[in-house]
């Protein structure tokens, strides 16, 4: 299993609406690496749910319910989309500034690939933020 962080503004899919839908897919990446750790991600794998630009944390796990495939959003085949499915929100939500202050989690793709919007996590990384989480 591998696992991934995926950003989104609040404003635009918070983590209460995407519950509330019970299941999505994950469109408007186009960014190429992005783009390839969608490419990459396999049905089972976890994700972090991160809101972006407002609260900066993560609030959520999602998992991978479709692998990828051809956008609906748009005629380029260049870009994929995957199918979430939301597994619970945190009971405490993880800040940006948490994260940056723990020594454990200063090479996270988080901290040192801010803008990137699907970043793979390490399995260590994973288990910290729900020891921070208080999971």
């Amino acid at each position: 299993m591998n696992y991934w962080l995926i950003k989104s503004e609040p404003f635009k899919y918070s983590f209460d609406q995407f519950m509330v839908d019970k299941k999505t897919f994950w469109d408007g990446v186009r960014n190429y690496q992005a783009r390839n750790n969608l490419r990459d991600m396999k049905k089972g794998d976890l994700l972090l749910f991160y809101h972006s630009n407002e609260g900066k944390e993560v609030v959520g796990i999602a998992k991978i319910v479709k692998e990828a495939y051809q956008d609906p959003t748009t005629d380029d085949a260049n870009w994929v989309v995957v199918d979430v499915a939301p597994v619970k929100k945190l009971k405490n939500p993880v800040t940006l500034e948490m994260v940056k202050k723990d020594k454990r989690l200063a090479n996270m793709a988080l901290v040192k690939f801010m803008r990137l919007s699907v970043q793979p996590v390490k399995k260590e990384e994973f288990d910290i933020i729900l020891e921070l989480a208080g999971e």
